[in-house]
């Protein structure tokens, strides 16, 4: 089950059932769960936990340490659920500081050259397609989608079911069920996702009905956000609101809305 070749550290703890490939290099404060493959020369470093199930394909880095400048060596963690897949040469960081962790979940495909920045959280179901970069800080919640060499800012929030179309970027939240299309900007519901995942006609009726009022009716986020709460009644609906309301770095515009009608004095102004 353990190639010759590879470098295992006495202290590493790997479950006898996973298989270790030629020139893999596993150190001393990782544990590895059951019935994973660990491909050739893959690299498991840092305080990293790694559950049942996994694969990791050739050259994967997997808790390296941060690429954040304050980080000063410290101990620190990462943790991967079950059932996941890391395609070639991904990487994912562990955090930056002692006691926090960077956390993958469960079933998530991670595919080549895909790239996980520290304190990253990752959910459940979450497709990272060739070339896509998550920076530091970044919430990626279930079922999301983000195509080729697409970027995410630090800090930024993936909302559930959303999809980023290949080579777009978002430093603003992208709301959950809408597809990010270009640099911060939306272009309609994740109609093909939200059928998949098995949301019932009415539900989708209503999604749509919520984004035209928040995003393409010309009002203030803010103001369309307490006007959908009297009438929307789906717990997805209420989801969308609640994610938008707690938005901290704005929210993506709708490709339609145009950026030379924010008031540069308003408040609000950049938050939709």
């Amino acid at each position: 089950m353990i190639h010759s070749t590879a470098v295992i550290h006495p202290r590493a703890q790997v479950d006898s059932s996973t298989r270790v490939g030629p020139y893999a290099v596993i150190d001393a404060d990782v544990i590895v769960g059951p019935q994973c493959e660990i491909g050739p020369h893959v690299h498991l470093t840092g305080l990293t936990r790694i559950g049942a199930r996994n694969r990791f394909h050739a050259g994967c880095v997997i808790g390296d340490a941060p690429q954040d400048l304050k980080y000063q060596g410290e101990p620190t963690g990462l943790r991967i659920g079950d059932d996941n897949v890391f395609r070639e040469h991904v990487t994912v960081h562990r955090s930056s500081k002692a006691g926090e962790e960077t956390v993958v979940g469960n079933s998530n495909f991670l595919m080549a050259g895909s790239h996980v920045g520290h304190n990253v959280m990752l959910g459940n179901y979450v497709i990272l397609a060739n070339g896509a970069l998550l920076g530091g800080y970044v919430s990626v919640q279930d079922r999301a989608v983000i195509s080729g060499t697409c970027l995410v800012h630090q800090f930024t929030r993936i909302g559930t079911l959303a999809m980023m179309q290949g080579g777009s970027g978002v430093s603003k939240d992208l709301p959950p069920f809408t597809i990010a299309r270009g640099n911060n900007r939306i272009c309609g519901l994740n109609i093909i996702g939200l059928r998949r995942a098995g949301i019932a006609p009415e539900i989708r009726l209503e999604l749509r009905k919520l984004y035209l009022h928040l995003f393409r009716s010309g009002k203030k986020l803010r103001a369309a956000v307490e006007e959908a709460r009297e009438w929307c009644s789906s717990p997805l609906s209420i989801q969308l609101l609640d994610f938008v309301a707690a938005a901290k770095r704005g929210v993506c515009r709708d490709v339609s809305s145009r950026d030379d009608l924010d008031d540069p004095d308003d408040p609000e102004a950049g938050i939709d």
